[in-house]
């Protein structure tokens, strides 16, 4: 199930969009700009509907603040009706925008159109000069091919698509290999290797994203950009 982020001031707009999303979709409801900034720091979500008019900061605010660390679709939703707030919204990074009052089969079509935009993107992954295409199960690093073999490229995928998640060798195991796999913790470890070094040849530098985690697993660091933080009290 895919995971929606709400986010506006007035508690009753939060219970309308949960009551219109959780029969499709998991909704998280927010209405502190702190709390959204951090929640998308640390947990995956598949859109942010972002209230514009809130007394924290603006929702415009917002929007750049989140463009700053995450690519995740964001749909606006306000009052404001005016032509002028409209373009600001898609200009600063916004993906659609929506006016209130709005109904219920227009919230939900906006919301499975921009997924679907999305889901369209998601099948070319680029980070740093590397070109990920999950159709054809090719990887490239400035224009230079890396041939991968299919486990190390289902590993490699899973990394960039869940950039400074910690992955445990048990979860590498069933995510990889499935459940019936008898495969050891040296098994993923060989492969890990083996992807570290391919990457290192193209030279790309992967010892600076592909990370070990003592006594846990490995994860794909993506550093962020921390000015987000300032906002912190």
């Amino acid at each position: 199930m895919k995971t929606i982020l709400c986010m506006d001031d007035e508690p009753r707009m939060l219970d309308l969009l949960t009551l219109y999303l959780a029969p499709i979709y998991h909704c998280k409801a927010l209405s502190s700009v702190q709390e959204v900034l951090d929640y998308l720091d640390e947990k995956h979500v598949d859109l942010v509907l972002l209230d514009i008019m809130m007394p924290e900061m603006n929702g415009w605010e917002v929007c750049k603040e989140i463009r700053k660390f995450s690519d995740v679709p964001i749909i606006m939703l306000t009052a404001k009706g005016e032509h002028a707030d409209i373009v600001k919204g898609l200009n600063i990074g916004a993906d659609d925008y929506i006016l209130k009052p709005f109904d219920e089969e227009e919230l939900l079509a906006r919301i499975h159109a921009v997924l679907r935009r999305t889901k369209a993107k998601e099948e070319i992954i680029i980070f740093e000069g590397l070109r990920l295409d999950k159709e054809s199960f090719e990887l490239h690093f400035r224009q230079e091919a890396i041939s991968l073999t299919p486990k190390e490229f289902s590993m490699l995928t899973l990394f960039l698509d869940y950039q400074n998640k910690v992955f445990s060798r048990e979860h590498l195991i069933t995510t990889v290999w499935g459940y019936d796999e008898p495969i050891e913790d040296r098994t993923i470890d060989s492969h890990v290797r083996n992807l570290r070094e391919k990457l290192r040849k193209s030279s790309f530098p992967v010892d600076d994203y592909l990370q070990t985690v003592w006594g846990i697993g490995y994860k794909w660091h993506k550093p962020i950009d921390r000015n987000h933080f300032k906002h912190k009290r």
